[in-house]
């Protein structure tokens, strides 16, 4: 089934769509790989490096630069105990609290619409 739009009147101005600015800068952070998923699991609670690095299968030279990265922006927080022995824990901070029910709503909406059948030609 194909669909037309209709035709503009003749002299009306064209329409120039453009997206939300703080729309693009979002996916440009949260798209980048892991940043979104390791918000994720810092819901579930603080973690250590070690345990982060098990939940996500990641190199320890991506997730160091991905906390780094959200620590800069302050969505994270590092928190270093001086031991012995000496221990690093990550933790979400408030702005990392606040992306949490966009981040639920974008799985449930994912767990519908984004089957395995569906994302086949995705891989």
């Amino acid at each position: 089934m194909t669909t037309t739009r209709p035709a503009a009147p003749a002299g009306d101005a064209v329409e120039h769509r453009q997206c939300d600015g703080a729309l693009v800068r979002a996916f440009g952070f949260l798209g980048k790989r892991w940043n979104g998923m390791l918000l994720a699991v810092l819901g579930q609670g603080p973690a250590g490096f070690a345990e982060l690095k098990r939940a996500l299968g990641i190199s320890d030279s991506v997730l160091s630069d991905r906390l780094a990265e959200l620590a800069g922006a302050d969505l994270v927080a590092r928190t270093v105990v001086a031991g012995p022995p000496l221990s690093v824990t990550y933790a979400l901070t408030d702005a990392g609290e606040a992306l949490l029910p966009a981040l639920r709503a974008l799985g449930d909406w994912a767990r519908v619409n984004l089957t395995d059948e569906r994302c086949a030609g995705l891989r």
